[in-house]
């Protein structure tokens, strides 16, 4: 931060530099995504300011600052201000974010509506490199006016405009039940495709934020007015797709007729919408030891734009609507000095006025859009209780209740094995801490929650659903029940200490550990999960000169499922950390600061099967040996010196290196990246290196 001159009104700080990184586009993939410096160059200008005027007499104040201000990450704020009377603020930024992944094509009008694809005749890698980027530019003002010493009106205005172009894509897979004159897969034809579509970004979000508040002696009341307006101008990507493609060995061939007709369909992206909302805020002191807090809210969402075509039944719009209603009600008591009460309710109505129109159609079903109504209620309630000096504890229990509406009986569902309508969960929390000794404090909780619900709903195989009647039915038993409607018990318990042996020494462990259990119809589907995390953080003062601090932790995540006739998945996630810095002021001109930082996270995918599994199953992970492992590891390292050549100037040098590793199945696997039909490939380095040095000259008057 730029050294501040001392003025009796007017305080201006300039820092101007230059930035210089280096490595390859493959080499900075990780490092660039928000570093601001453009792909394309190894260096980049830096500016940025600060003023500051204060006129005690005048009672006015105006603070301006600027950050970043030559790279793509600039920002520019305003805050003019008359204290007790009225502030204006004002503010302009942009972020650039750049994909790390490389994407090398043949297609023709990438991240546009109309892109053209073509495969590449010399197979794939053979294309041009194209960088899939968004930028994000964004302009806010606000005024506060105190009207009188009871009453305040405020008033926030936002406009944010998107654009560029992500990863998106189309695929799809032929033979259908829905469709069997789309042919599959043969020796002279392509019957299936993943193609590479990236979304084109064009769109604002505007957002307005207006609030009147009041206050009297014992009340305070705040009505307020939000409202959000997003549109899109692209409505849909139209893509033209040649007539060949690879098949999954590498042959060019023709596409079959019908898998082409699905590949050239439009493609809808996010329609514009707009959302209202009006609320009621306030508490009310009942007393010096009672409080009580409420908010009431109504609220309206509508998406009412145009689709890229009639639909099957002529209708041109979903016309969707949907109202909420919010109602929220705590208060807070001490009725003695070692006891402290509080409890919270809350409820939420969600009410969807959106109109049925059978858009959709299996075999010679027609069928609607589901009507997604619904309600959610929670209550919370908590004491504490001070034993002693050293002692205090804590009990606590919450409650949820989900109701999730009848199933629309013009609907239907598929592909699931059945439904809930209502879900309740119940909690207990329980918590003690204890200062054990001057320097020493510490805090132990445990609680638990079930989860339960409704009877199962399943698909009638064509329109609404029934009751599960035979839960020995092999379909019920060897179905797949989602894991948040299945019954659940959870438990948790967490540890913490604060350890400060010295004046200059200050220590923090928390350890944590946590298991879900699932209960449904089924044997198979998700069964458990667990997690623990443990972590400590430290700082010491060596002298008034120097400071260390530093930190390191470790988690792990799992989670076992299963399905009938196939894989038994074993899954953990593995995540340590740990962190070095200091600070330093050897001499009254110099500064000195860095860190050390390092991350590895590796997911395991441990695989079995099922005793029902086919033979051809039971050969591929033979022959595959599973999925492999996904690890990430990134050391950054990170140092600052800072010169102070007189009172008004400084000179100051930063310097970064980072190092990652990453091997992410998803998108390539030995180097080899992942290849669409047309030959576009998709992935980065699994091994980057950049090097980051800044030289900023601070001058204050």
């Amino acid at each position: 931060m730029p050294a501040q001159a001392q003025s009796a009104e007017a305080q201006t700080s300039i820092a101007v530099g230059v930035g210089a990184v280096s490595g390859s586009t493959a080499d900075r993939a990780l490092f660039d995504q928000y570093s601001g410096i453009p792909t394309d160059s190894d260096a980049a200008g830096l500016l940025g300011f600060d003023y500051s005027l204060r006129q005690e007499e005048a009672n006015n104040w105006m603070e301006l600052h600027g950050s970043d201000l030559l790279i793509d990450t600039r920002e520019l704020n305003l805050d003019w201000r008359r204290p007790g009377d009225w502030k204006f603020s004002a503010g302009y930024g942009e972020l650039v974010r750049n994909d790390p992944y490389q994407v090398n094509t043949g297609l023709i009008n990438p991240g546009s509506a109309a892109p053209t694809v073509e495969a590449l005749l010399g197979g794939a890698g053979t294309g041009s490199n194209f960088d899939l980027q968004t930028k994000r530019s964004a302009l806010g003002v606000g005024y506060t006016k105190i009207i009188s010493p009871r009453m305040q009106f405020a008033v926030d205005l936002k406009s944010e405009n998107k654009s560029g172009s992500r990863l998106f894509g189309i695929g799809m897979n032929c033979p259908t039940s829905y469709d069997p004159g789309c042919s599959g897969t043969t020796g002279i034809q392509v019957g299936w495709a993943t193609l590479m579509m990236p979304e084109p970004i064009d769109a604002n979000h505007s957002q307005i934020d207006a609030r009147l508040s009041y206050a009297l002696e014992k009340l305070r009341l705040s009505v307020g007015y939000y409202g959000s307006f997003y549109r899109n101008k692209n409505s849909a990507i139209y893509p033209d797709v040649a007539g060949n493609l690879y098949n999954p060995v590498g042959t060019l061939l023709p596409v079959s007729p019908g898998l082409l007709g699905y590949l050239n369909q439009p493609i809808s992206l996010p329609p514009d919408s707009q959302a209202h909302q009006l609320d009621v805020t306030g508490n009310y002191a009942f007393t010096d030891k009672t409080r009580a807090t409420f908010k009431l809210a109504y609220s309206a969402a509508m998406q009412d734009d145009a689709f890229v075509g009639p639909s099957r039944t002529g209708a041109t719009s979903l016309d969707g609507r949907v109202n909420t209603a919010l109602a929220q009600f705590g208060v807070t008591s001490r009725p003695m000095p070692k006891l402290d009460l509080s409890a919270d309710v809350r409820y939420f109505n969600k009410e969807d006025v959106t109109p049925l129109v059978a858009y959709n159609i299996a075999g010679n079903t027609p069928y609607t859009n589901q009507n997604l109504s619904g309600r959610k209620s929670n209550a919370k309630l908590q004491a504490n209780w001070q034993f002693n000096s050293d002692y205090r504890g804590t009990l606590a229990a919450d409650y949820e209740f989900i109701d999730r509406n009848l199933f629309t009986a013009s609907s239907a569902v598929a592909g699931i094995t059945a439904l809930r309508e209502n879900t309740d969960e119940a909690g207990l929390r329980a918590e003690l801490r204890r200062r054990m000794s001057e320097t020493l404090s510490g805090a132990i909780s445990y609680s638990r929650s079930n989860r339960n619900g409704s009877s199962w709903l399943r698909d009638n195989s064509g329109l609404g659903v029934s009751g599960v009647i035979d839960f020995a039915d092999p379909a019920v038993v060897n179905g797949i029940f989602a894991p948040t409607l299945a019954d659940r018990q959870r438990d948790k318990v967490k540890i913490y200490a604060d350890w400060m042996p010295t004046k200059d020494w200050s220590v923090q462990f928390s350890a944590e550990d946590g298991t879900d259990k699932y209960t449904s119809p089924s044997v198979y589907g998700l069964r458990d999960t667990s997690m623990n995390h443990y972590s400590v953080d430290w700082s010491y003062a060596v002298s008034f000169r120097v400071q260390l601090n530093g930190y390191a932790s470790r988690g792990v995540q799992t989670f076992n499922q299963s399905r009938y006739a196939g894989y038994v998945m074993s899954f953990e996630n593995t995540s340590t950390t740990f962190g070095l810095g200091f600070t330093a002021k050897p001499t009254n001109q110099w500064d000195l600061g860095g860190s050390l930082s390092y991350i590895d996270d590796t997911s395991k995918y441990g695989q079995t099967l099922d005793a029902t599994a086919d033979a051809y199953t039971v050969a591929s992970l033979a022959a595959s040996g599973g999925l492999p492992d996904i690890d990430f590891q990134q050391t950054t390292l990170k140092l600052f010196g800072k010169y102070a050549i007189d009172k008004k100037s400084a000179v100051r040098v930063d310097f970064v290196h980072q190092r990652s590793t990453y091997n992410d199945w998803a998108w390539g696997y030995s180097g080899v990246p992942y290849t669409y039909s047309d030959g576009t490939t998709l992935g980065q380095d699994a091994d980057q290196k950049v090097s980051f040095i800044g030289v900023t000259y601070l001058y204050s008057f």
